[in-house]
């Protein structure tokens, strides 16, 4: 938000750390019900009755494996898919059967699409040419949008003498240029290594913060970008929406097995519910958690519990403990990743501090809080229900 206005900062200056909010097309963006089909009548359907509400200014995450119909989404905004069935609105205006020039958007694609034989600067003002901007205002905007990703030192050069990472400013600065109200991109940071991931996704986010008023649709594979980024995140599998929610609500409470092991690891374990407050049986073995309402004795369920609060020894008090034999063992720098075998069931600890690495074989116990246990109803595994708020 906005810092509050002090009596020593003018009424028509920008809160600091913000620049000047020029004027933007309306932005925000709405899937109402949207069908996508490939192939003759029909054949292939890739999105599947999409209906998602992303609200202005918000940056929503798309994520998915590859073939969920996320790329698929991003292309009917950008008018480059044309729906079977549904509309796409932008601002609250309908675009389902408008151009892509005439949307008033900003794209950046995996592969940047810069052309090759213009300089920084040339690349950067293409899209405010093609709109037409006037001649006298296309050198300040240019100006403006390489300032803004860092990249005004280097409006002389070619393509060819930049790195991945500085190709990817460009290209932003290019969709920035012509000042959108919605903000498309499409896995910008893949081509890039992990570092200069790391850069561009807090690059990314300071951007966000000076342009508040932009709304951006990110698709990506990656759950690290989706979680750092998104104010909201939509998961997608085999072209139908999964789950919508922060961050935050779709780690720590997930609705769905998918979503589960989609949005971080998760240890996910079949379980019987006892009865309300009785927590659930596994392989026999009783368990405390708590048990959401509409789970009746006997029912069947999925415990979710992610590897970093699985810890290793019996549980204190009255955390549940489970008993079983490591199987393998992954040293990962910071934390050891424990693979045990618990009445046939893979269990992941992440655990911190290990002077000596445990042998394989050895019969260890794990403990949980009950605190830290979602249990997932058996229905909701697949199809569960949509959520859009």
């Amino acid at each position: 938000m906005p810092a509050p206005t002090t009596p020593a900062t003018p009424a028509s200056a920008p809160p600091a750390g913000r620049r000047p909010a020029p004027d933007r097309p309306a932005s925000g963006i709405r899937f109402d019900h949207v069908t996508v089909t490939y192939g003759t009548h029909g054949g292939q359907t890739v999105l599947d009755s999409f209906d998602l509400t992303v609200e202005p200014g918000e940056v929503m995450a798309l994520l998915g494996p590859s073939g969920s119909g996320k790329t698929t989404a991003l292309r009917t905004v950008a008018g480059f898919v044309r729906p079977a069935s549904g509309r796409v609105l932008i601002g609250g205006r309908e675009v389902t059967g408008l151009p892509p020039y005439k949307r008033g958007i900003g794209m950046v694609v995996q592969q940047y699409a810069l052309f090759p034989h213009m300089k920084v600067a040339e690349n950067v003002a293409f899209g405010l040419k093609a709109q037409k901007t006037p001649r006298a205002e296309i050198p300040g905007r240019v100006a403006e949008a390489l300032e803004m990703t860092g990249m005004a030192a280097y409006a002389g050069r070619h393509p060819r003498e930049l790195s991945g990472g500085q190709q990817q400013r460009v290209a932003l600065a290019r969709a920035l240029a012509i000042r959108p109200g919605v903000l498309l991109l499409d896995e910008p940071l893949s081509a890039l290594d992990a570092r200069l991931r790391s850069g561009m996704l807090a690059e990314l986010a300071r951007l966000h913060r000076e342009l508040p008023d932009v709304t951006i649709l990110y698709v990506t594979h990656d759950q690290v970008e989706a979680l750092t980024l998104a104010d909201r995140i939509a998961v997608l599998d085999r072209a139908r929406l999964r789950d919508c929610g922060t961050p935050q609500e779709l780690y720590r409470r997930p609705r769905t097995e998918f979503t589960a092991s989609f949005v971080g690891t998760a240890n996910l374990l079949p379980v019987t519910v006892r009865g309300p407050g009785d927590g659930v049986d596994l392989a026999g073995r009783p368990l405390t958690v708590p048990v959401p309402d509409g789970l009746a004795e006997g029912a069947r369920a999925t415990l979710c519990v992610r590897p970093h609060l699985v810890g290793l020894g019996d549980g204190p008090g009255h955390g549940n403990t489970l008993h079983g034999k490591i199987t393998e063992v992954q040293w990962r720098g910071a934390t050891h990743r424990l693979y045990v075998s618990v009445d046939g069931h893979r269990v992941m600890a992440d655990v911190t501090e290990l002077r000596t690495t445990p042998p394989l074989g050895e019969q260890v116990a794990l403990h949980f809080a009950p605190e830290d246990a979602v249990l997932i109803p058996a229905g909701l595994t697949e199809d569960g229900a949509r959520h859009d708020r």
